[in-house]
């Protein structure tokens, strides 16, 4: 038996955002990141319609890019406080991931953060409040999904919470908030969208109910986020729905290693100047993995359908494998995003020398090999990787070498 869960109400087209006017209760928490819901309004007309519904509102703001652990402790004490019967989570996947989190733990004050990361492990929300979250951003889908990431900077290390008790029970998609986007962020969530599709497809959890969602989130993606990227409104407005599809597509067939493998590179170099955007290692990765996954028989054949439907072209498996690598490369240079870490440079920017020096990364690779392995995502990639392949894979993303094994 297998399950096929999505938000109760999802509200999408421009203006969706008003529906909130219409929800029952007697107290919301919105829960904000670094100031462009403020900047461009949408905050202040999110809690307008709040209090136009008879709620007293509450602000939570200031939630940083990869939420750390203290921040969902510190948001989840506000709650506590409060006491909301709704939380509104708005914005990228940052603050929604950081609000699923700080709701279990308002909801069950005696979970710890470990406990959180059990996969489907948790108790039964809703006992306190129910959840909602607008996105503003079109790439990691989380106002659809079952799934949180949260940072542990002590550890350098992303955690994904994976549950169905975190799938929001209203999720607002309107497009309005995503045409806010600066342009990089466009190129990364965008390829994040992609990869969640792919993953999606070639995961050995999906299901017809999945597929669909999978292959028509890929058709879109490839017809509209070069153009979303470059300024098309129009494009970007259908990227919008495009990602929520894709997020609808991997929230319940689940992902791969090209996930496992960002969550656990994100952070660990830090320490050298900054983070590998989530979106950009997906990107990066993609490619290898699909290399690495095409020796399964089953895996292959499902990539050569992505390729069909993208209409690439090919006479056999192995090289629609091959067309559809290098189509993806092609969007990653379209999208000015560099194909390796060693390339990986300030602002996330194809460079010469990035900001991970070798001896660094070859000194590190073993333990992210090792945690990466361990991912919530690993368990549903179509090869499952032996601690030796997966430094193999991981040079490979550092050095943009073949992958050939």
């Amino acid at each position: 038996m297998a399950r096929f869960t999505l938000p109760r109400d999802l509200y999408h087209g421009k203006g969706a955002l008003e529906v909130l006017k219409d929800f029952e209760g007697k107290r919301a928490m919105i829960c904000v990141g670094g100031g462009s819901m403020k900047r461009f309004g949408f905050l202040d007309r999110a809690e307008s319609y709040l209090k136009e519904a008879g709620m007293e509102v509450k602000i939570f703001e200031g939630i940083e890019p990869d939420p750390s652990v203290e921040t969902v402790m510190k948001g989840a004490d506000a709650m506590a406080e409060f006491e909301p019967d709704w939380i509104i989570a708005m914005g990228g996947g940052s603050p929604i991931d950081a609000a699923k989190a700080m709701w279990i733990k308002y909801e069950y004050p005696e979970v710890t953060f470990e406990d959180m990361c059990k996969v489907f492990g948790l108790p039964k929300l809703r006992t306190k409040a129910r959840f909602c979250a607008v996105s503003s951003t079109s790439g990691t889908a989380t106002e659809v999904t079952a799934f949180s990431i949260i940072t542990d900077y002590e550890k350098g290390i992303k955690y994904p919470i994976a549950d169905f008790e975190i799938t929001p029970d209203v999720a607002i998609v309107d497009p309005d908030l995503a045409e806010t986007m600066p342009q990089k962020l466009v190129a990364h969530t965008g390829m994040d969208a992609m990869t969640h599709s792919v993953e999606a497809y070639v995961s050995t959890a999906n299901c017809d109910y999945t597929d669909a969602l999978a292959i028509h989130s890929i058709e879109m993606i490839q017809a509209d986020l070069v153009d979303s990227y470059n300024g098309d409104t129009a494009a970007r407005d259908r990227m919008h729905n495009a990602q929520c599809l894709a997020g609808m597509a991997f929230s319940n067939a689940l992902l791969g290693i090209v996930h496992s493998m960002a969550h656990k590179t994100g952070a660990a170099f830090a320490d050298y100047g900054a983070h590998i955007i989530h979106g950009a290692a997906n990107a990066m990765y993609l490619p290898k993995v699909i290399a690495f996954n095409a020796k399964d028989e089953t895996a292959k054949k499902r990539y050569g359908v992505i390729a069909d439907y993208m209409k690439l072209g090919g006479t056999n498996d192995d090289e629609k494998v091959k067309l559809l690598i290098d189509y993806l490369r092609k969007m990653n240079d379209d999208l000015k995003i560099p194909h390796c870490i060693k390339n990986y440079g300030e602002d996330s920017y194809p460079t010469e020398n990035g900001f991970v020096p070798e001896e660094v990364f070859l000194e590190r690779l073993p333990e992210i090999a090792a945690n990466a392995i361990l991912d919530a995502c690993t368990g549903s990639n179509p090869r499952q990787p032996s601690q030796e392949e997966m430094e193999k894979l991981l040079k490979c993303c550092y050095y943009d070498t073949e992958v050939d094994f």
